[in-house]
């Protein structure tokens, strides 16, 4: 009888510890994954590294999240040579790019800043999406970069057409919609608007497969002949605007 109560207390604790094993393991995998998430000192230590600019240095932030992020990786030397600050995260949406956007982009004092964000609120990166939260995001950054007297440059969502994003439906109806609304703003506020999305569509209002990796993300192709003459071309726009009213 003895024998057999403790084989029923062993079998009893083992079960127990295994489920708690799980339930330790579970969280710990689901506290890592919300940290690499949010990852707000992602740049901690490259940000200790830039020093102060220069009175007549022209340093340039972009912030975004992995079209953003991907940048820096496939054209290094455009960043290098035009003295731009990638501050991109993969998978960040609006708000999280809210919540480092002091330390990212404020503290490092450029004087203008390069706002991508908007495709992950679509993706349902973080929640479930509302297009007013998420341009509530866009307009609290680009009017604390402004009362920081930083210039802003907001720009489109790239095309995508949303391909296993299942159930999420509409992809490229959200994305024109939010661009529409961002081009308002800017134009409301006088801050510039870069329009990626339209050179980068094709005809079914995905993104050209010459200019993508995967539907979603631009190759070199992409970066090369379509967004950097763009944004190199506005960025040049405000400095010789800037220099002209100094």
């Amino acid at each position: 009888m003895k024998k057999k109560l403790f084989y029923t207390v062993f079998i009893v604790s083992l079960f127990l510890n295994v489920v708690l094993v799980a339930h330790v393991g579970y969280e710990y995998y689901k506290n890592r994954r919300n940290k690499d998430i949010f990852r707000l000192n992602a740049y901690a230590w490259a940000n200790s590294q830039l020093k102060a600019p220069e009175f007549d240095e022209n340093r340039v932030v972009f912030i975004g999240n992995s079209i953003t992020e991907n940048w820096v990786h496939v054209r290094y030397r455009f960043f290098v040579d035009n003295n731009y600050v990638c501050r991109g995260i993969g998978g960040q949406t609006s708000s999280l790019l809210l919540l480092r956007f002091r330390h990212d982009v404020i503290d490092l004092h450029p004087k203008i800043v390069v706002i991508n964000a908007g495709i992950n609120d679509i993706g349902e990166k973080t929640g479930e999406y509302d297009p007013v939260f998420t341009m509530d995001n866009i307009k609290s950054m680009a009017e604390l970069a402004d009362a920081n007297d930083i210039k802003v440059i907001l720009t489109s969502v790239l095309p995508c057409k949303g391909h296993g994003w299942e159930p999420i439906t509409e992809v490229p109806e959200k994305i024109d919609a939010l661009n529409e609304k961002i081009k308002a703003y800017a134009t409301m506020k006088n801050f510039c608007y870069v329009d990626y999305n339209t050179p980068m569509r094709d005809e079914v209002f995905g993104m050209i497969p010459a200019y993508s990796l995967d539907g979603l993300h631009p190759n070199e192709e992409g970066y090369k002949v379509i967004m950097e003459p763009l944004i190199q071309k506005a960025i040049n726009d405000i400095l010789e605007q800037t220099d002209k009213t100094e």
